[in-house]
């Protein structure tokens, strides 16, 4: 004779559906990196922010550096983008500035120039930017280097 133990099988108990709650909880870890774009040329200023918005970025513009500087103290973007030849205050002074203080030196700085020359690049990497690209770039390249710098800074 064969005894088998009984089975006990337990209960299905449905599971109640509250989406408010949990999408309030995350919706705030996956807000839209903000990132600064610093060009005097409103074509190239326009594309780059159309670009980074489609991407699924918040993109910010000024049209100096001097604002540019101003901007980063008010908006605080996860990032920056800066031309290297603007009028005024051009985009190596406020790459300098923006790492000369602790409150900004965190930020990442991708610099854009037309200036193609190795010397031109050490500088822009000199003054304290994460990345250089030369102008004209592709968009899918600006989008990955936009991301890799994010990643790198843990945004």
């Amino acid at each position: 004779m064969v005894v088998t133990a009984p089975t006990i099988v337990p209960a299905f108990t449905a599971p109640t559906l509250s989406l408010v709650a949990p999408v309030a909880e995350w919706a705030t870890d996956v807000a839209e990196p903000r990132i600064l774009i610093a060009d005097d040329d409103e074509g190239v200023r326009e594309l780059v922010a159309y670009k980074l918005s489609v991407a699924g970025y918040h993109a910010i513009t000024a049209g100096d550096g001097a604002a540019a500087l101003t901007m980063v103290h008010r908006e605080q973007p996860d990032m920056v983008i800066l031309d290297v030849s603007m009028p005024g205050l051009d985009g190596l002074s406020v790459c300098y500035e923006l790492h000369s203080s602790a409150a900004t030196a965190q930020i990442p700085v991708l610099m854009l120039s037309g200036r193609d020359r190795q010397v031109d690049i050490d500088l822009g990497l000199t003054v304290g930017a994460d990345d250089y690209l030369v102008k004209p770039f592709s968009p899918a390249e600006l989008i990955r280097r936009v991301r890799w710098l994010l990643l790198a800074n843990g945004d």
